[in-house]
């Protein structure tokens, strides 16, 4: 079952293709765990066009399956018609999948979907990014999954907000790591500053 990819084509043949995302080559920083633990240690110390198949096992993807994550409710807790394979949001437990339905009662597996599951992938690596704006863009592509404007001078970095990104939850969960590890890999940054900027709406509108 393919479960991810960059390339739009396959994502189409694989039915799981997303029209709001990007798809591509995308920016990763090696040995900041931006990706699971097997891509980033195949990945360390290798150039620009190695290209591999590996299989990574649970511990260095997403952990062993957890007996103890599966957890038993009241059918009637919840407002939602819940069947088996969806995921549901649990208050104080977090997000889980619904992996069966007995009688008044349902169990939720909150382990990752993919835990205790070895892994393949096919990985290429395409090019090495060294410009500053480069390296920023793609922390905002890796967190935020958009494109902003950007400048930087003088040891201060611009970010042009695009219209409503307050409501953007993953800007709202992601924008204090994007700010972090900006100051984390140039050093040369010493001011970050997050500009909105406002039209005054046409009379006619």
């Amino acid at each position: 079952m393919v479960f991810d990819t960059t390339d739009g084509e396959k994502a189409k043949e694989a039915g799981i293709h997303n029209p709001s995302s990007t798809y591509g080559p995308i920016t990763v920083g090696i040995g900041k765990r931006h990706v699971i633990l097997g891509l980033d240690d195949e990945m360390e110390g290798k150039e620009p066009g190695y290209e591999t198949d590996l299989s990574v096992p649970p511990e260095k993807a997403f952990g062993e399956h957890d007996p103890k994550k599966v957890e038993a409710f009241q059918k009637n807790q919840f407002k939602e018609k819940l069947v088996k394979g969806m995921s549901i949001k649990v208050p104080e437990k977090g997000e889980g999948t619904v992996i069966d339905i007995i009688g008044g009662r349902v169990l939720i597996d909150f382990n990752h979907p993919f835990a205790g599951k070895t892994l393949d992938y096919t990985l290429r690596i395409e090019e090495r990014v060294e410009s500053a704006e480069e390296i920023v863009r793609g922390l905002i592509q890796l967190y935020i999954g958009r494109q902003m404007d950007l400048e930087i001078a003088d040891g201060k970095l611009t970010i042009t907000l695009p219209p409503g990104i307050t409501f953007d939850r993953r800007w709202v969960l992601w924008r204090s790591r994007v700010i972090h590890e900006t100051f984390e890999s140039l050093t040369d940054v010493q001011e970050i500053v997050l500009l909105e900027s406002f039209k005054r709406p046409d009379k006619n509108d």
